[in-house]
């Protein structure tokens, strides 16, 4: 794995507000997004937005459901582990599982969602019924919410899929980056070591390390 330091694509920096407000928005800043992986390949990194950041407020159709959720009925006081996601990428059809059991495991103590911002009329299978089925086949236990508007990810900051943003009660962004050091077809199997560290750090009170590394995978797909 290694640095493409090639010309950016440019809609970093005229159609993504988020990367313009945080970077001079030049060749080499921008560059430093783009990671050519294992296969060839080129992932994206995510932006890692400062900590205390305060979540954005949402409210969003679950795939499943059809219910419009908000952040705060999802986070219900408790810490806030959002999830930016997709179904056709490789990089999430890698941590799928383990997302799934991040449901099971935190789902009791912790408001978590996954959301889609992906442009569905270019990628069928990221509409809301491939999603749910989706959501179906994992046995997810917590919302996949769409976001038609890709509104939520620019005000999220999100770049990649997967791309993780943790909360604590107080919605101040305490963790943001990869789930752990696996990636596809790196031989490793996903154990969400670096997340579920940071949950456990959460929700016991202790100081999240704010040493943190970014997440990698496919580029949310702007209009």
């Amino acid at each position: 794995m290694y640095i493409r330091h090639s010309q950016p694509r440019r809609r970093f920096s005229f159609r993504y507000p988020a990367v313009r407000a945080r970077s001079s928005t030049t060749n080499a800043s921008l560059s430093a997004f783009l990671v050519v992986c294992y296969n060839g390949s080129v992932a994206e990194l995510s932006l890692m937005i400062p900590l205390g950041t305060a979540a954005p407020d949402f409210a969003l159709p679950d795939v499943v459901s059809g219910d419009v959720l908000s952040r705060d009925a999802i986070a219900r006081g408790r810490p806030l582990l959002v999830v930016f996601a997709s179904r056709h990428c490789p990089y999430m059809q890698h941590c799928k599982m383990e997302l799934a059991r991040l449901g099971r495991d935190y789902g009791d103590r912790v408001g978590m969602a996954a959301i889609s911002s992906n442009d569905a009329a270019r990628y069928a299978d990221d509409k809301p019924e491939s999603l749910a089925e989706m959501a179906a086949e994992e046995g997810f236990t917590f919302p996949l919410l769409y976001d038609e508007s890709q509104d939520v990810a620019r005000a999220y900051s999100a770049m990649c899929t997967p791309d993780t943003y943790l909360f604590d009660a107080d919605l101040r962004l305490v963790y943001r980056g990869q789930l752990d050091d696996s990636r596809p077809r790196s031989g490793t199997a996903g154990d969400g070591h670096d997340i579920r560290a940071a949950l456990d750090e959460v929700l016991t009170g202790r100081a999240v390390d704010p040493q943190q590394k970014p997440s990698m995978g496919c580029s949310i797909k702007w209009r």
